[in-house]
């Protein structure tokens, strides 16, 4: 399965060199990919702007207005882990086209899957709220998108990243079109994805929370992907499967306490792709999410 990567320069614009989540992190994994050589040898895609209507298939116009507004004054805070630079309304517009047109180019063929090199991150941005690092969440609107331009009618989104994705979680929440499976540590910021919480209304039961004490290692999170993920995926018959893909759950980040090894995501990511082999004809986007170790 031949992976396209989506990725554009300007996604450096959104910084703030003092945060952990500065430009710095994907210079990083930008860098280590042209070392390897793997950069040119893969397929470029190359991200577009989301438009004010993709936006709002899933945030509403508040959200919008409040991050306009501080960018138009010339950047600042929206909450103590949140910042906006001047670039930064731009660069989360590209940032969620980076996940549309992967995702759009992969419905279509002309890739097989795709990783979005993009930031910055998304899961925690509600349909209300910009925070945890995050201005839109780029995921959710691709999921949105693939249903009401593409006949997608069923998306599963697998989250590992270590902070859960409430953002992702709320969009979804009386949902039944869209399976949010989701391992992270808990509890740990921002508080949220208890196994408890599983969905309301026609969605019961299509939100499921491993919520994972500190101090995990990969065995404990293959055996959440094969006993309790992969049965409800199978279950469940995705048409594409998306991918949050945080690596703030490794035993190197600073941020977190999990100790995921570099071999364990890639038995992660082996799995998802063999979900989206047997169940949706290869059809998997990974989106990047958190990872401060750089």
């Amino acid at each position: 399965m031949t992976v396209a990567i989506a990725y554009d320069d300007r996604f450096l614009d959104h910084d703030m060199a003092s945060h952990p989540e500065n430009a710095g992190r994907l210079r990083a994994i930008v860098h280590t990919l042209q070392q390897t050589g793997q950069l040119d040898a893969l397929p470029r895609l190359a991200p577009r702007v989301a438009t004010a209507e993709e936006v709002a298939l899933v945030h509403e116009s508040g959200l919008v207005s409040e991050i306009e507004q501080h960018v138009n004054r010339g950047g600042g805070w929206i909450d103590a882990d949140t910042y906006v630079v001047p670039a930064s309304w731009d660069v989360a517009l590209l940032s969620a086209g980076a996940a549309l047109e992967a995702a759009e180019r992969v419905a279509t063929g002309d890739f097989d899957s795709a990783f979005c090199l993009s930031r910055p991150p998304g899961h925690h941005a509600t349909p209300r709220r910009a925070m945890g690092f995050c201005l839109l969440n780029n995921v959710a609107i691709a999921a949105r998108l693939l249903q009401q331009k593409h006949g997608v009618s069923k998306v599963a989104v697998v989250d590992f990243d270590v902070h859960h994705g409430n953002g992702t979680q709320d969009a979804f929440w009386t949902d039944p079109s869209v399976l949010y499976l989701s391992t992270h540590q808990y509890p740990y910021y921002p508080g949220t994805g208890h196994w408890s919480e599983a969905g309301a209304a026609e969605g019961a039961g299509t939100t499921v929370n491993a919520s994972l004490p500190a101090y995990c290692e990969d065995e404990q999170y293959t055996e959440v992907f094969d006993q309790l993920f992969a049965p409800l995926v199978e279950r469940y018959k995705p048409e594409f499967i998306l991918v949050s893909a945080g690596f703030d759950s490794h035993e190197n980040d600073p941020l977190a306490m999990e100790n995921l090894s570099s071999n364990g995501y890639v038995a992660l990511a082996g799995r998802v792709r063999d979900w989206a082999t047997q169940l949706c004809d290869g059809n998997l986007v990974f989106v990047l999410e958190g990872g401060y170790d750089y």
